[in-house]
């Protein structure tokens, strides 16, 4: 998943985004809460986790602000200030959940996939699955068939988008907002080059193809009657 850190504490967001980068996700960061609402407004993040206390715009205004325009991505507060009245009031302002400074990583990340969880209607448990191809969301591995795929952590995240959008067309810039964060410089070719080892895993060796190229569009992950794998 994309997770968005706004926090105006330097190495607390360098500490929570590798954490968060270490556990498989893709992180940007902000460090006020002005900065934090305009990127929440693209509507690219699965979570976002916010500061109380932040510059510029505090932590409930800008949420406030979010929830005005009628956007639902999940948000969670993290604050030393959490007083129970505190925390009702943060989650009166649309916060999702809240949670108490210091705080242990373990904690923030089984609630930042909680919430995950919630937003994706869509998701049936912590699996997705296309034909025979299943992937654990939670253990963040996938199979298809009886064999284990083994992929690399972007090559879970781009397989995870096509998944999550299976039999509809993923736009290049959509997988690119799914594996890799704002400050990446990407090459031309890099979500091909990526994809075609995504494809050597997932479609190597089995009768049927599910990873297709869409020419001048993306890609697909479907069914497709005829189409052999590689």
């Amino acid at each position: 998943m994309r997770i968005l850190i706004v926090e105006d504490d330097e190495r607390t967001s360098r500490i929570l985004a590798r954490g968060l980068t270490e556990s498989g996700h893709v992180v940007d960061t902000a460090g006020d809460g002005a900065t934090g609402l305009a990127l929440a407004r693209e509507g690219i993040y699965t979570v976002v986790i916010t500061d109380r206390r932040l510059p510029v715009l505090d932590g409930l205004q800008w949420v406030r602000r979010l929830r005005a325009e009628r956007d639902a991505t999940p948000v969670l507060m993290l604050s030393a200030v959490a007083r129970p009245a505190d925390r009702a009031e943060g989650l009166r302002a649309g916060c999702d959940d809240y949670v108490a400074k210091p705080y242990a990583f373990a904690e923030v990340l089984a609630r930042v996939e909680a919430l995950a969880r919630r937003r994706d209607a869509s998701q049936t448990g912590d699996t997705l699955c296309v034909a025979e191809l299943r992937i654990d969301l939670r253990a963040r591995t996938a199979t298809r068939g009886a064999r284990e795929l083994r992929l690399q952590r972007r090559e879970f995240l781009l397989l995870e988008c096509l998944a999550r959008h299976a039999g509809h067309v993923v736009t290049r810039g959509m997988l690119l907002e799914a594996a890799w964060s704002y400050d990446f410089d990407p090459r031309a070719n890099v979500i091909d080059m990526h994809v075609n080892r995504l494809r050597n895993k997932v479609d190597k060796g089995f009768a049927v193809a599910l990873i297709h190229t869409v020419a001048g569009a993306g890609y697909v992950l479907k069914v497709e009657d005829g189409t052999r794998a590689p």
